[in-house]
């Protein structure tokens, strides 16, 4: 096993056969060995150094019907809400004052935001914070919009394409969706110049190594500037509320994974991590990845804006957050920085 990890630092890259083996049954000491070599590769780049995002949810509507995602247009049971546009330029004035140099928008598929108005908001952020980057991840749009965003000042956009098998999508999406379209959405997006970020569910229902295997393959032909992988979690209102969560293990194994294929991406250590497991943040950073998304939303919203279920930080303030965070990160070595958190070429 360490020969196979070793061969993946050294050439960034395995055959279907050799990633089966390395994700079957890996040992403790695999594993370890795996996480070793993650953070030397991390530390050749990026140093200790761990760079934090604000997240803004700004809409739980959602077109979608996703079979795992609580905020899917069938679950009427969700209470949706919508920020104006001044409530979003108010997160980013309160996130600048604590620190923030990057907000991402995140919201479902939301049609009310039409491109005028989502061009409108990425604009006033960067003229009132030129200093800052802009990431929006708000789903499958069209060439054009895409452009339109970039345009206004849009940096980064993050698609996670959830699965790369095309049969296994097929058991998570309705028919109205396809893996096609994501993954053009996301060729779009680098043919834009956007930093780009592609990721998936880890654990998801049905999921099997060589689905896997072909997450890892597409991330690889991609090569995004930033992949976001957490651990299947269900939620109580979606077909999938009987099935069983993603595990800590395997989610921290393919971090290391990831890390070792692509040196500079950056690799978030998600809040999904840190649902299931009360140091999970942590462990990821100890993994290979090297950024936190802080939640910068109102908090009477945040609870709203529930992906899946017992999500954590939907009551703190941001203030609390952010140094919660920075402590939890300085007690295992590293260092929460005040930057944009460039991808380094």
């Amino acid at each position: 096993m360490k020969t196979l990890i070793d061969k993946l630092e050294r050439y960034r890259i395995l055959d279907r056969e050799e990633f089966l083996e390395l994700l079957e049954c890996p040992s403790d000491e695999d594993a370890n060995y795996l996480f070793e070599r993650a953070r030397f590769v991390k530390h050749s780049v990026y140093g200790h150094d761990v760079y934090m995002r604000g997240l803004i949810e700004f809409t739980n509507y959602c077109k979608n019907d996703c079979y795992y995602c609580g905020i899917r247009k069938s679950n009427l049971k969700a209470d949706r809400y919508r920020l104006t546009r001044e409530q979003i330029l108010e997160c980013c004035a309160m996130g600048y004052e604590l620190g923030f140099r990057t907000f991402v928008l995140q919201g479902g598929e939301d049609m009310h935001y039409n491109d005028k108005k989502i061009t409108d908001i990425v604009r006033s952020i960067k003229k009132n914070h030129p200093d800052c980057a802009v990431t929006l991840s708000i789903g499958e749009k069209s060439y054009e919009s895409y452009k339109a965003y970039f345009d206004a000042g849009a940096d980064r956009y993050l698609l996670r394409h959830e699965t790369a098998n095309s049969e296994h999508y097929s058991k998570l999406h309705p028919k109205a969706m396809s893996l096609k379209n994501r993954k053009e959405c996301l060729f779009n997006l680098k043919e834009l110049g956007y930093e780009v970020g592609c990721g998936f569910m880890v654990g998801s229902p049905c999921q099997t190594n060589e689905c896997i295997i072909d997450d890892l393959l597409f991330i690889k032909e991609l090569d995004p500037h930033m992949v976001g992988i957490g651990p299947y979690i269900p939620h109580n209102e979606t077909p999938f509320a009987d099935k069983k969560a993603g595990t800590l293990e395997l989610t921290l194994f393919l971090l290391g994974i990831i890390r070792l294929m692509l040196p500079n991406v950056l690799l978030p250590s998600t809040t999904a991590l840190g649902t299931i497991h009360p140091e999970g943040r942590e462990r990821g950073i100890l993994s290979g990845a090297n950024v936190v998304m802080p939640n910068l939303s109102p908090v009477d919203v945040r609870k709203k804006y529930m992906l899946y279920d017992n999500k954590i930080c939907t009551g703190d303030e941001a203030a609390e957050c952010r140094m919660c965070l920075q402590s939890r990160i300085e007690n295992i070595g590293y260092k929460l920085v005040v930057s944009r958190g460039d991808y380094k070429i």
